[in-house]
């Protein structure tokens, strides 16, 4: 980015689960005091302050350059391959879902802030280069080969890094990694491509813009994604690794296989020229076809690190052997669920939705303390879950 450029199972899952792995008990709750939350306050403060400084820089900018008609206009067409990308994120987020508030502010921060510093470094960085070569389509193809991976990668990537290392309370592994990654780059490509599809409207009307739109907005509408999920990948494996050298080496490692990725993917789509259509096919598509394989990969390999850690829970009488085996499925969970809402309706879904949240949580802080990576809490934690667990089994059987 460049400025100025079914019910049966459920049945035999309530004939086979356990009464009780142990006394029912209401989830402890520390109380916050009132330090912390002052701090909790103010953190919300700045976080509202910088989203809305970074929103009005933003709004500013296109109203100057692009006026108001056109990015309203852009603003709608960008908005669009939001509704493919974003449901991709929530549904490998599925078998432990992210708070709602980290997954907003994540978008917020790609569409805002990461999208504010690449904006200022890239335009920086293609004055530069235009001044050294005196050419400006040699700066151009220098910005997008060199600056703009380095710094669109590092914007993105910086709130997956700070996420983890803020909140690792909340972050599991690789798959929290690919979510957080994968927000953050819907966030971002969504204001690029108000820029792109606004000035495509400004110099070629109609048909640039619908150009324009489906080159960006339908044929490659994961293309942050892809690039950015690689340094949620890479942190995702620094949260559970036990070695000191891999939690420092895997996020570097993410970080310079997506400005690689990035790289590759602007300076075929810049040489390509006529031939653009072929570069898509040879280069473009079997690269997308590798980040949906890694994606549903990434997925069942939760599921059965989530049914691995919970057969431990499962051998000490927390868990049946059939729950273990409907949580480390989707499939067994909708059922599941399904069962739950005919023979119990909302109440009783909601409690069959805290079971099976509650179980992913264990399984993956089960997962965290077998790494040495959970923090000093993780024992509390865990019994904390395991009261949940076995509140929430007991309301829902309780009922049927």
């Amino acid at each position: 980015m460049t400025w100025g450029q079914g019910p049966g199972q459920g049945q035999e899952y309530a004939a086979q689960a356990p009464s009780a792995g142990a006394p029912a008990a209401a989830p402890a709750s520390a109380r916050a005091t009132g330090r912390s939350q002052l701090r909790s306050w103010l953190l919300a403060g700045v976080i509202v302050v910088g989203f809305g400084l970074a929103a009005v820089v933003l709004s500013v900018y296109y109203g100057a350059t692009l006026g108001l008609v056109t990015t309203l206009l852009a603003i709608v067409l960008a908005a669009i391959p939001l509704g493919i990308v974003i449901p991709t994120f929530l549904w490998l987020d599925r078998f432990e879902a992210e708070p709602t508030r980290y997954l907003v502010t994540a978008f917020l921060w790609g569409a805002l802030v990461a999208a504010l510093l690449a904006g200022i470094f890239n335009t920086g960085a293609n004055i530069a280069f235009q001044a050294a070569t005196g050419r400006e389509e040699d700066a151009m193809l220098a910005t997008a080969v060199f600056s703009a991976p380095l710094v669109e990668e590092a914007s993105k990537g910086l709130l997956v890094l700070l996420i983890w290392w803020f909140r690792r309370r909340e972050f599991d592994g690789i798959i929290d990694g690919m979510v957080y990654a994968g927000v953050v780059a819907a966030g971002f490509a969504f204001t690029e491509n108000i820029q792109y599809l606004g000035m495509a409207y400004d110099s070629g009307g109609d048909a640039a813009l619908t150009g324009t739109f489906i080159a960006r907005c339908l044929f490659t509408p994961f293309a942050h994604p892809m690039f950015t999920i690689l340094t949620g990948i890479g942190i995702g494996i620094a949260a559970t690794a036990r070695q000191r050298a891999l939690k420092v080496l895997a996020p570097i490692g993410g970080y310079l296989l997506a400005v690689l990725s990035h790289a590759v993917w602007n300076l075929a789509a810049i040489t390509g020229g006529a031939g653009m259509l072929s570069v898509y096919l040879v280069v473009e598509v079997p690269i997308f076809v590798g980040f949906v394989a890694l994606v549903v990969w990434a997925r069942r390999r939760e599921g059965r690190l989530i049914g691995r850690h919970l057969s431990e829970y499962a051998d000490a009488g927390w868990l049946s052997p059939s729950e273990v085996q409907m949580l480390s499925t989707m499939s067994g969970r909708r059922s599941a669920r399904l069962w739950a809402r005919t023979s119990g309706g909302g109440a009783m879904l909601r409690s069959m939705r805290t079971f099976q949240d509650s179980a992913s949580e264990l399984a993956l802080l089960r997962a965290r303390m077998h790494h040495s990576a959970a923090d000093a809490r993780a024992l509390d934690t865990e019994q904390q879950l395991l009261q949940t667990l076995t509140a929430s089994r007991r309301a829902f059987l309780g009922a049927y």
